[in-house]
């Protein structure tokens, strides 16, 4: 039975979280006291999704809304959010390592990575149960639809796509898929932290991406390693695809997606929406969402390629 993920038995909001994914887990964990039920946690005068993670939330359109219709946008950002999260585990992720379970780079991995690489795997569904979770949690205590199904795919999982159509042969295509998925496990703790901290938001969602980012600092030095692995292993040629790949990954994974927040504001009928939006994209001063990418510099360090990446790190 593979582990569920590693939680503080003494949080009541982090063991709800936990007790959802499986039926039977107060049988099998060392918590002896009755778990709460998730909806019982819901808090309904906090906020579900940041309000400084809406790219427009200065902009006068959206400043000048009714706070019920606010709230529900602040709603969809957070379905939104679970959503992405959980297009790139399903789209991006667990497709790289796949491909590393498979051996497809001729590493001859022994046992231990073979093993650690398929666990990862495993984790990867827990995570994408867990958004799900939430995600259900939110339109049942909120008492709206809001279908993942209105949404769009993920910026990251659209480029990604388009890069193994683009690739001229399933070595491009494999080295692609692996450089996403690099930069995607890597560098998804930074991304999860724009949630874990704020205070302000629904404690199951800030407890959910809690226990999510625990597990993700693990499977941080797992493609970090394998990702030297496969590099020691490729031609001249083969390095470039990758690095390159690497740095396609980075912009796709830092890039606001509009078209997301775009079939929001069509759906909730908000008025001005093209101004707000056409604004918001030309707004350059506007910081990337995702902007860390400490993980990702410290591998090309290793592998002694920080100045061929063609990132302007700083």
């Amino acid at each position: 039975m593979p582990s569920l993920p590693a939680h503080d038995p003494d949080d009541l909001v982090e063991s709800a979280v936990v007790s959802r994914l499986a039926g039977n887990w107060s049988n099998r964990a060392t918590v002896k006291k009755p778990e709460p039920d998730l909806d019982d946690l819901f808090d309904h005068s906090k906020h579900d999704y940041p309000e400084d993670l809406i790219p427009f939330a200065e902009h006068d359109v959206y400043v000048g809304l009714p706070e019920s219709t606010k709230d529900r946008i602040r709603a969809w950002g957070w379905i939104a959010f679970n959503k992405n999260v959980m297009d790139v585990e399903q789209h991006v992720v667990n497709p790289g390592f796949s491909l590393l379970a498979q051996d497809a780079f001729d590493t001859g991995m022994g046992d231990v990575l073979s093993v650690a690489v398929t666990q990862a795997m495993v984790d990867e569904q827990y995570h994408t149960l867990m958004h799900l979770n939430a995600s259900a949690l939110t339109r049942r205590q909120r008492g709206w639809a809001m279908p993942e199904r209105a949404l769009p795919f993920s910026a990251t999982v659209r480029r990604r796509a388009a890069a193994q159509l683009e690739a001229d042969n399933p070595t491009e295509a494999a080295l692609s898929a692996l450089a996403y998925m690099t930069v995607a496990e890597i560098s998804i703790t930074s991304y999860l932290d724009l949630i874990e901290d704020n205070e302000s938001i629904q404690p199951v969602n800030r407890a959910t991406v809690k226990l999510h980012n625990r597990d993700e600092y693990c499977h941080a030095s797992i493609a970090d390693e394998m990702a030297v692995i496969v590099f020691e292993k490729l031609k001249s040629t083969e390095r470039r695809f990758f690095l390159d790949g690497l740095a396609a990954g980075m912009n796709a994974f830092s890039a606001t997606d509009f078209s997301t927040w775009e079939a929001i504001l069509e759906r909730e009928g908000v008025a001005g929406k093209d101004r707000m939006l056409d604004d918001t994209r030309n707004d350059h001063t506007r910081r990337q969402l995702v902007q860390d990418y400490t993980g990702i510099r410290s591998l090309c360090r290793k592998l002694d390629v920080e100045d061929e990446i063609g990132i302007a790190w700083a």
